[in-house]
């Protein structure tokens, strides 16, 4: 039921997993007898047996029997009361979950048997020294290679956080049990656990009871790191390096990572009124401020593991050059307390120089002696206040109560900012200074008495205060409080935190040289292999790398914040300022007198916008959002993607704004703004869009100003964004799937012409119907060239949790995005072999799309047949997401995002909109004689053989018996014909996708995914008819809260069957 099983593995041992599952039945059921009594545990067996009874006479093609068993299971279900219909629900929602844990399990267990990993480094570097790519090619184009995957916060994860924590804590206790060396105690004590654990989900309010802000959809992504990502990526990085060494006889460089993170967690306000210009602030200054936390922790225990005392020279001159200004910054402060300790207090606290300490995961691990110093204060504040050094002693994991921490912390942040004390403040201050000067005197030795040091934990200590001290100013930022830290006293860029840490690195390597004979140091000094297993360089290869390797990966920023904002919202913002100077209004000219204004402002250097403009509150938080933007620069923000762009002037629009923006932050901070200009990303969406999207880069590029500045400020490179969403709801999968495929051949073209490297950026969902699926087939049936080494691609909702919530899973995903875009570059896939093949596209794409939109847009009875079939009404009370779910304020189609249009259509199992229109395309290109070129179509032609394939996966999760009770049950008389002719579309897309794939049946080639979704029938199938019985109910009261809570519960069970929302 997934649409990543390519990924992960071809196959899992359903043995094993069968066990697994009934483990996990088992334990159900036993909680169940305890929680909800035998009779009702035994009413929901029942339910069970006769939905597995039907689903054995469908597959054994005993249809009539099937619908006699069916119409039965109907009738007991609509005989429950509301009371056991909700533990139903709640039982098969709750299994099905348990399910898609135990697969999990499973593909990554399958993953790690496997002595060779189809698709992996070592498999896909093998492949291409084999067919002839040189070591130093492949070495060159994986070191150069850039993927960013950026997370998104698309209302897509229906589980809570809570319940993802709960269920990744069994997939671990699954883990443990697979061990062959566990004793009959250490397995049952497993069980134990995992009969607490689903006894906690069961007794667990599985529904958000609120919508999660942007800020706690931002906290969701940045969990994700610190579960998983944190963990995976230097795990990554060594299979890359390790394979890159086998074939080319060369590591990785330490800083070089082939993958990055982006976010628009906090940044995407296309539609979402609650993203404001603050809170983007707050996310990005929150994501640095949660980098630099993981880095502490990260710091202290490489602190406890360098503990040798023999270093290279420059080393020791760093760490006596820190022990010297450390000795003297203490004697400064004792000399000046002594003079006028009353009057002399300071405004900043200084942060105390600790000697060093060891910790894991934040909590430390051994003793230290306190001493009372200027931060006394801060850690023993009466008011139960928690500033810098107690956060850095017990700095927790959940950022939310580490912010909370910071939030509350108002008045002591004015203490620091502040040289106002009142009298109590300042008695306390006295008394933390009395007898200091005497302790340190006994208790830390000067520099001459020191017996011998630790240079490399001398070093890091001094890394880890400024880490601290950064991460107080962002706390500071945080609270709008001024903060006058010393610039070399804290960390901005990850240039600086590596500088330090490089410098560790080599000086471990270079004095396990220093150890050896003079021939053999000549030999190692020449063998990278040689040198990883030498004496110090083992040690720097370790914890120390894999740090280097993350500060590489993820800055001082975690990941790097887009922003998204609709161009007509750019075009509201230019209309008020030229009314305002008397020019018109911007958006009643044409397309060239935009272009000419816009050019001419972009070329003076003059601000546009008065300081004295008055506008209203929606152009006001564009221009603020500008200003931030301005503030915070392009190392922390990404790029800035205009949503629905449809012409050259969209773009200078925004690079408008954003130039008048950075002139005025300028003029009052009295500095440059930090970093660069944000990259301006159009985002083509509609089909319209996508066919006009080569000729508006071209038109953009043929404007001297923009090229010059594309190539000045860009490095010449162009970045394009193409959306799958909204051209899918708008022609069709098929449609769209052939436009994006011509709108990147287009894009590159122009680029091409002008000599600008371009990046493509996927804007795909998790869904087929939303350009989601497998990442490696996706990637791979790119056109010829649209791949070159670039790529950036967006994961959303609940793809980010089954493809990155498990270190194991993750590294494997990131492993894939590597291998694909490095096979596109230097293999890429074929272009269609005969132009003909190009006209019959054509001739399917037309009559797809004619037959698609002649339902979903033109057919007056669809709208509400679409209201009635499905709980597209209901899916709002879900609180998944913080952005309306629709643009504007309208019942059409047309204004409702792609999400719940899928979503919805995906809970009934119909997932109509990924197949409608495609079985008359490609019936009308069959009637026309074209079915032996089809077949050689799919054969040869990996774009057409992928999106068959993709249409062919959607058709096998469809049901047409489930879809038909709905229609039966929901659907007015009236409109049950329009059900029956869109069922009677869907069984022709099923028989000429097998008539082109040549296969006798659905997912002939994937027995995996097709045993996977007979396996949950048993409990999809009743979820789905107790939906059906609960919509009909509700219809009849719909404000009762009970009923809809139930509702609530099956959405979530269907989303868990299906492996999909939206």
């Amino acid at each position: 039921m997934t649409d990543i099983t390519d990924d992960i593995a071809e196959e899992i041992s359903f043995q094993s997993f069968d066990d697994d599952c009934r483990l996990l039945g088992n334990l159900l059921n036993d909680i169940l007898q305890r929680e909800v009594g035998t009779n009702l545990v035994d009413k929901i067996e029942r339910i069970r047996v006769l939905a597995q009874s039907g689903c054995n006479m469908r597959q054994a093609g005993i249809v009539n029997m099937a619908e006699l068993l069916e119409k039965q299971l109907a009738s007991e279900l609509s005989k429950m009361t509301l009371e056991e219909a909700f533990t139903l629900a709640r039982a098969f929602s709750h299994y099905l979950t348990l399910m898609g844990i135990a697969e999990t399990h499973h593909r990554v267990r399958k993953g790690g048997n496997m002595a060779k990993i189809a698709n992996s480094c070592d498999d896909i570097f093998n492949q291409l020294v084999q067919g002839g790519v040189s070591p130093d090619e492949l070495y060159n184009t994986v070191c150069k290679q850039e993927v960013e995957i950026v997370l998104t916060a698309h209302p897509t994860q229906i589980n809570r956080r809570t319940l993802q924590f709960k269920h990744i804590r069994i997939a671990h206790l699954l883990d443990y049990n697979d061990r062959p060396d566990l004793s009959v105690e250490d397995r049952e004590m497993v069980i134990e656990d995992l009969v607490r654990e689903i006894t906690s989900i069961w007794q667990t309010d599985e529904l958000r009871r609120q919508k999660p802000t942007p800020v706690d959809e931002a906290r969701a992504g940045f969990n994700i790191v610190n579960q998983s990502l944190w963990k995976a990526v230097p795990h990554y990085l060594r299979r890359v390096s390790n394979a890159l060494k086998k074939h080319t006889g060369k590591p990785l460089p330490l800083t070089c990572t082939p993958i990055k993170f982006g976010s628009w967690m906090g940044g995407d306000r296309d539609g979402n009124p609650n993203v404001t210009a603050k809170v983007t602030k707050d996310v990005s200054l929150l994501s640095r401020w949660m980098a630099i936390d993981l880095y502490i922790r990260e710091v202290d225990s490489l602190r406890f593991e360098l503990s040798m005392n023999q270093c290279s020279d420059r080393l020791s001159r760093l760490a006596h050059e820190i022990l010297e200004a450390n000795h003297e910054n203490h004697r400064r402060e004792s000399w000046n307390q002594s003079v006028n300790r009353s009057h002399a207090l300071p405004t900043q606290l200084p942060a105390r120089a600790h000697l060093p300490s060891f910790a894991e995961n934040g909590e430390s691990q051994h003793p230290r002696l306190d001493i009372p110093g200027p931060d006394y204060m801060q850690s023993n504040h009466k008011d139960g206040v928690t500033l810098s050094s107690t956060t850095s002693k017990n700095a927790s994991p959940n950022i939310q109560l580490s912010v909370t921490n910071s939030a509350n912390s108002s008045a002591s942040s004015t203490v620091n900012s502040s040289s106002t004390f009142n009298s109590g403040q300042k008695k306390l201050y006295a008394e933390s200074q009395t007898g200091k000067s005497t302790f340190q005197k006994l208790l830390e030795p000067m520099l001459p008495q020191l017996p011998g040091i630790a240079p490399y934990r001398i070093v890091l200590g001094n890394v880890k205060d400024k880490l601290e001290r950064s991460r107080r100013r962002l706390e500071l930022l945080l609270e709008d409080v001024a903060c006058d830290y010393d610039p070399l006293d804290y960390y901005e860029t990850s240039e600086q935190l590596l500088e330090p840490l490089l410098l560790c690195y080599e000086s471990l390597v270079f004095f396990s040289f220093l150890l050896l004979p003079d021939w053999l140091s000549k030999l190692v000094s020449n063998s990278p292999l040689l040198q990883q297993s030498c004496g110090s360089g083992v040690l720097a290869d370790g914890r120390l790398a894999d740090l280097i390797r993350r500060v590489a990966t993820f800055g001082m920023v975690l990941m790097k914040l887009d922003l998204r904002q609709e161009s007509g919202r750019h075009a509201e913002t230019l209309d008020a300022i030229t009314r305002y100077l008397d020019m018109g209004t911007y958006s009643e000219w044409n397309e060239e007198k935009k272009l000419d204004f816009l050019t001419r402002e972009l070329k003076g250097k003059r601000p546009l916008v008065p300081v004295s403009i008055e506008v209203p509150s929606d152009v006001k938080e564009v221009l603020d959002t500008f200003r931030i933007a301005a503030e915070l620069g392009s190392d922390s923000l990404g790029a800035y993607v205009i949503s629905m762009a449809s012409n050259a002037s969209d773009v200078l629009a925004v690079e408008l704004l954003q130039k008048d923006a950075r002139l005025a932050a300028i003029g009052e901070l009295g500095k440059a703004c930090p970093g660069g200009t944000l990259r301006v990303v159009p985002l083509f969406e509609t089909v319209n869009d996508l066919r006009g999207a080569g000729s508006v880069i071209r038109k953009l590029l043929s404007i001297d100003w923009y090229r010059e500045h594309i190539i000045k400020n860009h490095n010449g490179h162009q970045e394009v964004m193409v959306g799958y969403s909204d051209s899918g709801k708008d022609a069709g999968r098929f449609t769209a799937a052939w436009e994006l495929y011509k709108a990147q051949e287009d894009v590159v073209a122009a680029c091409n012409d002008y000599g600008i490297k371009v990046t493509l950026f996927h804007g795909r969902g998790g869904s087929i119907g939303r350009g989601g699926g497998p990442t490696y087939l996706a990637i791979q049936s790119q056109p010829p060239g649209s791949v070159m080494g670039s790529l950036r691609s967006t994961e959303q909702g609940e793809m980010v949790e089954a493809k990155f919530g498990l270190p194991q899973i993750a590294v494997r995903q990131l492993e894939i995005y590597t291998t694909a875009v490095l096979l596109a570059t230097l293999r890429p896939p074929l272009p269609p072999r005969e132009e003909n093949w190009r006209s019959v596209m054509e001739e399917i794409s037309n009559i797809s799309c004619q037959s698609y939109r002649s339902v979903v847009y033109e057919n007056p009875e669809f709208l509400s047949y679409f209201h009635e079939a499905t709980p597209e009404a209901e899916l709002g009370f879900l609180n998944i997401g913080s952005r309306p779910t629709r643009r504007k304020a309208s019942r059409g189609i047309g204004h409702l995002r792609a999400i719940p249009w899928l979503f919805a259509w995906t809970q009934t199992r119909f997932v109509l909109p990924a197949w409608l229109g495609v079985g008359a395309g490609l019936k009308g290109a069959c009637v026309k004689g074209h079915t032996e070129e089809l077949k050689a179509m799919y054969k040869e032609w990996p774009f057409f053989q992928s999106t068959i394939d993709l249409i062919e996966m959607v058709l096998g999760k469809a049901d047409i018996p489930i879809a038909k009770h709905y229609d039966e049950v929901l659907v007015s008389q009236e409109r049950q014909e329009l059900g029956r002719e869109l069922r009677s579309e869907l069984m022709t897309a099923e028989k000429f996708v097998l008539v082109i794939s040549g296969h006798e049946k659905l997912q002939q080639n994937n027995r995996s995914l097709r045993r996977l979704i007979e396996n949950r029938l048993p409990f999809l199938n009743p979820l789905n008819m107790l939906q059906v019985e609960i919509l009909k109910r509700l219809r009849r009261d719909d404000d009762n809260l009970k009923i809809r809570d139930a509702l609530l519960i099956t959405i979530n069970g269907i989303a868990a069957g299906m492996k999909n929302t939206g």
